[in-house]
């Protein structure tokens, strides 16, 4: 890092030029003597990310920033403060420990914490933070966390993975083995320095596959934020053989929903179905990637309005984990009816088991999103193809 970045006169020109053009400052000559205008932009850029996923940061004085793609990469502080919630003890080892913001979280709860990170100059960008944090709980170690773990004789209270989801050959990654650290591989090895794991994967990651390539899963969290999942949480327990716990959790800007439900539960439970009534329900994001379809219906005693729909009806207004309207009509699809309703006009809209996505239902008949009204694209139970007209509750 350069610590040229820290002289109060660059401090104070990054603060204020966050809303400039970064181009400019690119093109212009050198502001500073031992700071490129490169590195300024990069400083700025990576800054003005963290503004709302990282308040801390941003609001700390003398934060020094590493480039924008370790922002966009790190958790955001609503799902690392989740995180710090599961664990508690002496001593957590973070291997993958990237920009520290899990790491940080973790030492709230954790007596020490070590933070590994492979890319010397991201560790050394932790270890000076760390001091303006006032988190010297942490102790940052260069290196790859997985050696760490061999040469050591500790054994931790947790070790905490967040393996990268992507390998030498271009796009996304779905089975954990062809991440790094490849934590099906490393389990034993783990499970010789801890008896608690925690690993966070992608949302994009199929959970029977995940359930595939991992043993000892006592836990896996689904953390959405504002409808969005955002990160898989898995909780490893040494010796453990039972089924693992399903908690799906969706931080809102007001509440957090959270649903518990064993893998066992869902196989057994029985939906009951019904035509639109007076309310409709959609779960959030968390209970649609669990796929606790049937479940939603026996729990919470509403009917599913088709077998693929993932969409709940009652006579009654329940408190459900998720979007719940008022049914205001109910329209068999029909392009001539629908074109007379709806065309040139604004409105919410929501496809689930339809042919349509709401992009195409737009463009086809000139509508634009927004306002008070809620469509809802579906099947019924009869397997015919409608449209509920809803409105929040």
């Amino acid at each position: 890092m350069n610590k040229a970045i820290l002289n109060n006169k660059v401090q104070s020109f990054l603060s204020e030029h966050l809303t400039a053009n970064v181009t400019s400052i690119l093109l212009s000559k050198p502001l500073f003597g031992e700071v490129t205008n490169a590195e300024l932009v990069d400083q700025i850029e990576a800054k003005k990310r963290t503004e709302k996923k990282l308040p801390l940061w941003f609001d700390t004085k003398g934060i020094y920033y590493p480039n924008k793609l370790n922002i966009e990469q790190t958790s955001s502080e609503r799902t690392a403060l989740y995180k710090a919630s599961l664990v508690s003890g002496n001593s957590l080892i973070d291997i993958t420990g990237g920009y520290g913001v899990d790491a940080y979280y973790f030492s709230r709860n954790i007596t020490e914490v070590v933070h590994c990170e492979i890319n010397e100059y991201l560790s050394d960008i932790v270890d000076y933070n760390r001091d303006l944090l006032n988190a010297n709980n942490i102790t940052c170690v260069k290196g790859d966390g997985v050696a760490y773990l061999e040469n050591t004789i500790t054994f931790f209270d947790w070790i905490y993975i967040d393996p990268s989801r992507r390998n030498d050959k271009k796009g996304k990654v779905f089975m954990l083995s062809d991440c790094l650290p490849d934590v099906p591989k490393h389990l034993e090895l783990l499970f010789s320095k801890t008896n608690k794991i925690l690993v966070k994967t992608s949302p994009v990651l199929d959970i029977s596959k995940g359930l595939e390539e991992l043993t000892n899963v006592l836990e896996i969290h689904i953390v959405a934020v504002n409808n969005e999942v955002k990160e898989l949480l898995w909780i490893l327990e040494k010796d453990f053989t039972g089924v693992p716990q399903l908690v799906t959790v969706n931080l809102t800007h007001t509440k957090r929903e959270e649903f518990t439900f064993s893998l066992m539960a869902e196989q057994g439970a029985v939906s009951t179905f019904a035509e639109p009534q007076k309310y409709l329900y959609e779960p959030n994001a968390a209970i649609l990637k669990s796929g606790a379809f049937k479940l939603m219906a026996s729990h919470f005693k509403v009917n599913k309005l088709h077998m693929h729909s993932h969409l709940y009806t009652s006579n009654d207004l329940i408190d459900f984990p998720g979007r719940s309207f008022r049914i205001e009509e109910v329209i068999r699809f029909q392009k001539k009816v629908i074109k007379q309703r709806f065309q040139n006009t604004k409105a919410n809209i929501t496809a689930r088991n339809f042919p349509d996505k709401p992009d195409v239902f737009k463009k086809q008949f000139k509508m634009k999103d927004g306002g008070e009204v809620y469509l809802f694209l579906t099947t019924d139970m009869n397997n015919k193809k409608i449209v509920i007209v809803a409105s929040k509750v």
